[in-house]
């Protein structure tokens, strides 16, 4: 669930509906009825598991918004797919009734694969990494493909791997975001490989956090340490402390790390019946939505 603003309308709302439906609930807090709706369209959020996106927009504060939609009572909502309001309903309506307005729009839940030998190899398992070697064999000039391979080799433990995979496209870590994104992590694997002890070194960093809230050097070596270890959401917890307080400390390097790690964890994109969208992956979707709330405000 996002709360949406006049500012951040096209980034979270119309952008965001190209891939994932996103439905605008209007609301406002003098409302009895939205007391109601409000919490059970983020418990359908979360029983939907990715098909749609919950936007909130204060009525009274956003009144621009709420003119654009041509609201004019409250509860009101809006589904938007593809850039576009494309149904709507006004007033509390019972749980099954929004869930037949969202099925009707909304693409149809994945089925679980009939049996194990239907699914994609596990990342880092042999069938995944000899495929996506032999794909780089043939075309190293894919930068997709290669990213995909150092994807699979970091979130596997192989950062040796990694390394060799990364080497012939070092010339490009300064253009191309992913190859930056695998360095960046490649660099926290190398600290703590370092580290003569990562107890130590963790207690030793909470301390001084403990002391200074601000002490962002602090923090941003805690990250790193949990990245180091593939603690990935406490890795972006720590970098979101530090943008909560300074977005732009240390040149955006929290924000650049941030991003890099979302890069890393983001799983490829299942396959879906033509026309259809891909659900997210719900750890994914929530960290990008944190990091929008933060840079945002």
């Amino acid at each position: 669930m996002i709360d949406a603003t006049i500012q951040n309308f096209d980034t979270e709302v119309v952008q965001a509906s190209l891939t994932t439906p996103v439905l605008v609930d209007f609301w406002a807090p003098w409302c009895g009825p939205c007391k109601t709706l409000g919490p059970l369209l983020e418990k359908l959020e979360v029983d939907y598991a990715g098909r749609f996106m919950l936007a909130k927009i204060n009525a009274d504060e956003e009144q621009e918004l709420s003119g654009a939609f041509g609201v004019r009572s409250i509860p009101t909502c809006a589904l938007m797919v593809g850039g576009q309001p494309v149904d709507g309903f006004t007033g509390l309506l019972p749980e099954s009734k929004i869930r037949e307005f969202l099925d009707k729009h909304l693409p149809p839940a994945l089925e679980e694969p009939a049996a194990p030998e239907a699914q994609e190899p596990e990342p880092g398992s042999p069938e995944a990494l000899s495929a996506l070697h032999q794909a780089v064999a043939r075309a190293p000039d894919d930068d997709a493909t290669r990213f995909a391979l150092l994807r699979v080799l970091l979130q596997a433990g192989l950062d040796d791997d990694a390394k060799v995979a990364l080497a012939p496209v070092m010339p490009k870590i300064s253009t191309h975001r992913q190859f930056d994104a695998v360095q960046r992590v490649l660099n926290a694997m190398d600290s703590v490989a370092a580290c003569a002890s990562i107890q130590g070194a963790t207690a030793e960093l909470d301390a001084k956090i403990a002391t200074n809230k601000r002490d962002f050097e602090a923090r941003f070596a805690l990250a790193q340490l949990h990245l180091g270890q593939r603690r990935w959401t406490a890795a972006m917890d720590e970098l979101l402390e530090i943008l909560m307080r300074d977005k732009t400390w240390g040149d955006e390097k929290a924000r650049k790390t941030y991003v890099a790690i979302l890069e890393i964890i983001e799983p490829p994109k299942p396959k879906v019946a033509d026309g259809h969208i891909p659900p997210q992956d719900p750890t994914v979707a929530t960290y990008r939505r944190r990091l929008s709330s933060v840079v945002l405000s």
